[in-house]
């Protein structure tokens, strides 16, 4: 790891001018494996702002919404009495995506930015990679690839995002505050991301200087019911091959709304919209749940390493839409 400089800020205020003050500078908190890319030598910034101490903390329902800070640590909101009581799918998010010791040092903000696990683009001896160097390719895609994406994939960069809790956040069309040089601003989760289709070297719309206060958690309807399902190489602690997170709102046997996205599988957090438009209106059968997954993977992306994910994805949405709603055939 090169020798930088640490400066640890007091304020939002201050963290944002002395980012701002320094195009290379990067800042350092909970979750979003800064230091680890450091220590690989990926990334290279001479100072680091380190804004653990900020006070962005606190999680306070408002009205019909959950306000949470950035700074809030995974484990305090999983431990939460109304993300247990009226956001299981979050909380379930929250509990597979990490252990305790992790959960206890990792923030919601740093949660969501946390940067792809593609062993090509934390490996700086391969030189194909357009997320370190735009324009220079992708080694993944000619590689071995198996936890890499396939839906917002293409020959540009197959990198998978990570987060559990993204997952369950875009489906439930959360909102991200943000702080910056020129003021405050809001983003839709599902705006907040780009495909690496489109721009691999850029994953969200965070400017430089721009800091993640907080996210907005709408709360969903008392009679909702949603769940979130991960599938890994093994239960302790894995990234997913493929996961589901999924609301329905149900009258008896219909489904009057739903809400589903993807994980495992998307070079983003993927909300599944072809998946809500066929589910919502119709019966909740295990016919319904099969059509939206062939609808949700029509246009999957693969190489011979990720031709899997396909099928799996398939059943894993089918299969949560299943426990869900309380079919079982």
């Amino acid at each position: 790891m090169r020798a930088f400089d640490y400066v640890r800020a007091t304020d939002t205020r201050e963290a944002v001018r002395l980012l701002a003050d320094d195009p290379q500078a990067s800042c350092l908190a909970g979750g979003t494996t800064q230091l680890d890319l450091m220590k690989d030598g990926v990334l290279e910034p001479p100072r680091l702002i380190d804004i653990t101490r900020l006070p962005l903390r606190g999680i306070e329902r408002r009205d019909d919404a959950l306000h949470v800070g950035a700074l809030v640590t995974m484990e305090e909101l999983a431990a939460d009495a109304t993300v247990a009581e009226r956001l299981p799918m979050v909380r379930e998010s929250l509990l597979l995506g990490a252990s305790v010791q992790l959960r206890n040092m990792a923030t919601i903000g740093g949660n969501l930015l946390q940067r792809t696990r593609c062993r090509y683009f934390r490996d700086p001896t391969v030189p194909e990679c357009n997320k370190r160097a735009p324009g220079s390719g992708c080694a993944a895609v000619r590689g071995t690839a198996r936890m890499h994406a396939v839906l917002g994939a293409s020959e540009r960069c197959i990198a998978l995002h990570a987060s559990d809790l993204a997952v369950a956040l875009v489906a439930l069309d959360a909102i991200v505050h943000i702080q910056g040089p020129t003021g405050s601003r809001t983003v839709p989760l599902t705006e907040f991301y780009l495909t690496a289709d489109v721009s691999p070297e850029r994953e969200t719309v965070l400017e430089h200087a721009e800091l993640i206060t907080g996210v907005e958690i709408p709360l969903p309807p008392p009679a909702a019911r949603s769940g979130y399902l991960k599938v890994r190489d093994r239960t302790s602690y894995e990234f997913a091959l493929a996961s589901a997170a999924v609301q329905l709102v149900l009258d008896g046997g219909t489904i009057l709304e739903a809400r589903v996205a993807l994980g495992g599988v998307g070079t983003k957090p993927w909300r599944a919209h072809a998946a809500e438009h066929l589910l919502t209106g119709a019966p909740a059968t295990t016919a319904t749940f099969t059509d939206a997954a062939e609808a949700t993977m029509r246009d999957a992306w693969t190489v011979p390493g990720t031709a899997f994910k396909v099928p799996l994805a398939r059943r894993t949405l089918v299969r949560e839409l299943q426990t869900v709603s309380g079919v079982t055939a």
